[in-house]
């Protein structure tokens, strides 16, 4: 018998399972335990694994995505954190980089540090940006500041000294001091954590990871001990935000790692399925309970990142959070989600989000005591949701409710209820394509020429209608939608990323230095795959985040080889114009380039897909009944055939306006687009005509 494994993903509203075995797959949804996220996942498996027939004992593997530190982070809940750093440079992280991202908002609310001043501390020593100590850090200088810890009763200690990416020691004899007179801190070191260039994110980033070390720590620790006590008693692995698999004791160690691991297994989801279609440009659109998140796939892979900003004081407001450094898949997120609350601002219009219903006490219609109006609940007056068969019947839903929930809270629009209903679809989507357009524009590519791969629990109602305001042509709902972030952990590779700022202008380019660094780079990553690839083929990857000399920030440039030559400067040179060139339309002449950090990637390989055949028969779709749903771009009540997704073989199509249901999700089609099922059980949704 094949390894049975399964994907856990705890979102803000649904625990979503997917257990793979040699029959298939089985999945399940139930709602997220706040108080108790391991409850939630442990029903879950137990739902899928008797669904499929499959003993608890015989999962071999879990693997489990969270939101569970962003969410520490930005509700502050958090340790007691001590932050430890240079003298004269205790107050970086409340200065921030002075950016206004409102400009005209003379009321601007910034995030409040995660330590607060009295419990951040400085140490007499200095490093160089070359590394060279310009100020030594002295023995009782060290006793000091353990004794202050000590004193301070704190739970968690962060030690983040300048330029520490360039000579660690002083940090290192920082943290061997606490460990041994302290031996219950959890301690966090930014040389460990983020080795990287700039104060700011590097001091955000091992602070984060102090402040919520110990809380996650017990909770990976609790959750193992619970799966253990069920029956199941396979290795836990985590799915990290870049998009790869680590091991637990990893995740314990560095939870800075976990902050975006949910979302990144659906954009790993939707990337295998653009693989198997031969799609070079896609766009991931998940949408679930709480958020939307969207982000480019090209070529078969993610877009990634280096950084991250959490804990928005304006939520979903870039600019407005903490940045930290640390590898993540890059998508724009905005809180556009089935709970996502309905409301009137000061000016009469309907504005949607960024607030949440979530799972307690849900949208009005689940009869949980929620009375505010939701996405859902405007889904359901609309007609694309079934209350008698919402998650396979598990949540019946009322319509009842939902009606007086907008009917209460929207009234003054003076508009019918069902008109209002509209309007809060109609918001949501005009989010979300904003989202899309901006978020494509800003990497220079043009969103007409993309695929959409929609998932999530309501990513297929409203794709179709986000294809019309985006002038998309193709739509693809891949199977188990609805779970797909939890499927996308089935396909993740072992991966860690390694990174470290050593600053190389390209017209003083010394290979042999860096060569160096890569050498410890690539052993560092390999270390921490090796423990769970277990002899699997490796693959390396490199990025080198260029820019020209004078310019503030730097570009990711993907680089075609690890080891360097004393005459590859002109091939870095060529790479970063061309990645230039991609971004802004074209490089700049004369100007000098220089590399500031780098970023080395460990990989297991990822598997070919078998390419997926257009059907050669296509035939009409079975359908079960007609009825009525509200079709946006008519503003009418249109008869939508429904289909069961169970029913269609490959290629029976159906004309939009229809409705597929299946039981973690329905996809509307609107009367615009044309349905052929695939023979991957993918929907492929076109547009009927081409536009002129």
């Amino acid at each position: 018998m094949g390894l049975v494994r399964v994907g856990v993903d705890i979102g803000g509203t649904f625990t979503d399972v997917a257990l793979e075995h040699e029959g298939g797959l089985a999945t399940s949804k139930v709602l997220t335990d706040y108080a108790a996220p391991e409850a939630a996942i442990l029903e879950g498996i137990r739902l899928a694994a008797e669904r499929a027939s499959i003993p608890l004992a015989e999962i071999g593997q879990v693997i489990h995505g969270t939101t569970l530190v962003t969410n520490a982070l930005i509700q502050r809940r958090g340790a007691k954190t001590a932050f430890i750093t240079t003298e004269g440079f205790r107050d970086v992280i409340e200065m921030r980089s002075e950016n206004r991202f409102e400009q005209y908002d003379l009321n601007l609310v910034l995030p409040e540090p995660l330590v607060p001043r009295q419990h951040r501390h400085v140490a007499a020593e200095r490093v160089a940006a070359d590394g060279t100590v310009l100020k030594a850090l002295e023995d009782a200088e060290i006793a000091r500041l353990v004794r202050l810890v000590e004193q301070g009763g704190y739970e968690a200690a962060a030690v983040g000294f300048m330029h520490s990416y360039a000579n660690p020691e002083h940090e290192r004899r920082m943290a061997e001091a606490l460990r041994a007179a302290l031996p219950d801190l959890a301690i966090s070191v930014s040389s460990v954590v983020s080795p990287q260039m700039r104060e700011l994110p590097r001091f955000n980033t091992v602070i984060a990871n102090a402040y919520v070390q110990p809380q996650m720590a017990q909770y990976l620790a609790r959750l193992v001990a619970r799966l253990r006590e069920s029956g199941v008693e396979a290795p836990v692995f985590m799915l990290h935000s870049g998009g790869g698999l680590i091991s637990v004791e990893t995740a314990m160690e560095q939870p800075v790692r976990l902050l975006e691991s949910g979302p990144a297994g659906g954009a790993i989801f939707a990337a295998g399925y653009a693989r198997a279609h031969g799609i070079d440009k896609a766009l991931s659109f998940d949408m679930g309970g709480t958020t939307a998140k969207i982000c480019l796939i090209e070529d078969g892979q993610p877009k990634t990142a280096s950084s991250f900003e959490i804990a928005r004081t304006y939520r979903f407001k870039k600019g407005s959070g903490m940045v930290v450094s640390t590898p993540v898949v890059e998508m724009v997120e905005i809180g556009a989600g089935g709970g996502s609350i309905a409301s009137i601002d000061r000016m009469g219009r309907i504005q949607v989000g960024p607030h949440s219903a979530g799972s307690e006490p849900g949208p009005a219609c689940y009869m949980r005591g929620g009375s505010d109006p939701t996405v859902t609940d405007a889904n359901l007056l609309l007609g694309r949701l079934d209350p008698e068969n919402f998650a396979g019947g598990a949540i019946p839903l009322d319509p009842g409710l939902s009606k007086q929930a907008v009917e209460a809270a929207l009234s003054q629009t003076g508009l019918a209820v069902s008109d209002a209903a509209f309007g809060v679809t109609e918001m949501v989507d005009e989010n979300m394509a904003n989202a899309a357009r901006v978020h494509t524009v800003e990497h220079g590519r043009d969103i007409e020429h993309f695929t959409m791969i929609a998932f999530g629990g309501g990513a297929p109602l409203h794709a179709s209608r986000l294809c019309e305001k985006l002038g998309i042509d193709r739509l693809i709902v891949p199977p188990g939608a609805g779970v797909g972030s939890a499927i996308g952990f089935l396909r993740a590779p072992f991966s860690y990323e390694a990174t470290r700022g050593l600053f190389q202008r390209l017209d003083a380019f010394d290979a042999g230095t860096v060569n160096a660094v890569m050498e410890e780079l690539e052993a560092e990553a390999r270390g921490f795959v090796e423990a769970g690839a277990r002899g699997l083929p490796t693959e390396t990857r490199l990025v080198a985040f260029m820019r020209y000399t004078g310019q503030g920030w730097e570009i990711p440039v993907r680089l075609p080889k690890t080891r360097f030559e004393a005459d590859d400067a002109a091939m870095l040179l060529a790479a970063f114009e061309e990645a230039y060139t991609v971004l802004f339309g074209r490089s700049i002449a004369g100007i000098a380039v220089e590399v500031t950090n780098w970023g080395l990637t460990v990989a297991t390989e990822t598997p070919p897909v078998a390419p997926v055949m257009a059907p050669s028969e296509v035939s009409d779709a079975p359908v079960l009944r007609s009825r009525p749903v509200f079709d946006a771009a008519l503003r009418s009540e249109v008869g939508a055939r429904e289909v069961r997704r169970a029913d269609l073989v490959t290629g029976a199509a159906v004309n939009g306006p229809a409705i597929v249901i299946e039981e973690e999700t329905s996809t509307i089609i609107t009367s615009a687009y044309r349905l052929t099922a695939q023979a991957d059980g993918a929907l492929l949704i076109e547009r009927k005509e081409a536009r002129s």
